[in-house]
């Protein structure tokens, strides 16, 4: 099931499944801001990730000497969402626990999704909310692929700082201590495929809260994180999208010693509390 919300500039397209932004169009080009989700490339849209965001060591955790399986990015992106609000802006679907998700992450959570459209802004607001009686550990982060019309060369992305882009390298999955470092010229990175040869570009501290998507060098897309303090930059040889993804937490590190409370950029959530964060993309 899909629910689209619009307004005179813009419309999105939600689909109820992982609540998943799958369409975000001008209404005046009809030109499409969202990847397609070819599955012989790649099958997801903007998929939320959630209790974990990237690789678990072995795919598990230990919690309270219980060993717990869980898959890259968690389960939120391949579960239904609840749609319990629709206004003409705006769509909020919620994720509460239930027996299924008891059994790879046991605590009792809701994770709320709402989708705000402002003039030619679509604002993303995750909602974590703690209906335990212990604190909660989660991470979570988003992963909408921008769709690229052009030549993927066509395109960099501008930051709001002119700062050096410490990317960390994956080892089977997992986040190593090795980095490559990134300087920025006049704050543009200059977009090739020669970028993700060894996966995606991973920020742990990302200064910068913003990136324009150049296209020829005229800015057509803001992209705004202002909340998350880590980041990542990914794309697939030859595949027409760039993904820009925002993020509270990462994979395990290799050194990683299982147990969930001792994970590297986890985040806690006491009892009977909420955590919120936000994202937007505006079309220029």
């Amino acid at each position: 099931m899909q629910t689209t919300i619009s307004n005179s500039i813009v419309s999105a397209t939600i689909n109820h499944k992982g609540a998943e932004l799958i369409s975000f169009k001008n209404n005046f080009s009809n030109r499409e801001y969202i990847w397609e989700g070819n599955p012989a490339i790649w099958a997801k849209h903007a998929p939320v990730l959630f209790p974990i965001v990237g690789t678990l060591k072995n795919n598990s955790y230990q919690y309270k000497n219980n060993i717990y399986n869980l898959n890259r990015h968690g389960f939120a992106r391949d579960v239904n969402f609840k749609l319990v609000m629709q206004e003409e802006n705006r769509l909020i679907f919620s994720l509460e626990y239930n027996d299924e998700t008891l059994k790879v992450y046991p605590f009792e959570f809701e994770l709320q999704i709402i989708y705000t459209l402002v003039q030619s802004k679509l604002n993303v607001t995750y909602v974590v909310i703690n209906h335990g009686s212990e604190v909660m550990p989660f991470s979570i982060g988003g992963h909408p692929a921008l769709a690229l019309r052009n030549e993927f060369e066509n395109y960099s992305l501008e930051f709001d700082t002119s700062e050096i882009i410490n990317c960390y390298l994956l080892q089977n999955d997992l986040l190593s201590n090795e980095y490559n470092s990134i300087k920025l010229k006049n704050n543009i990175l200059p977009l090739s495929y020669s970028l993700f040869e060894n996966d995606a570009l991973i920020i742990k501290k990302m200064q910068s809260k913003q990136i324009q998507i150049l296209e020829n060098n005229v800015p057509f897309l803001h992209f705004k994180f202002k909340d998350f303090p880590n980041f990542g930059i990914w794309s697939k040889k030859n595949a027409p999208f760039l993904c820009l993804e925002p993020w509270f937490g990462y994979s395990d590190v290799l050194e990683s010693n299982g147990k969930i409370l001792d994970k590297e950029g986890i985040q806690f959530l006491e009892p009977n509390k909420n955590f919120n964060c936000s994202y937007s993309i505006e079309i220029l």
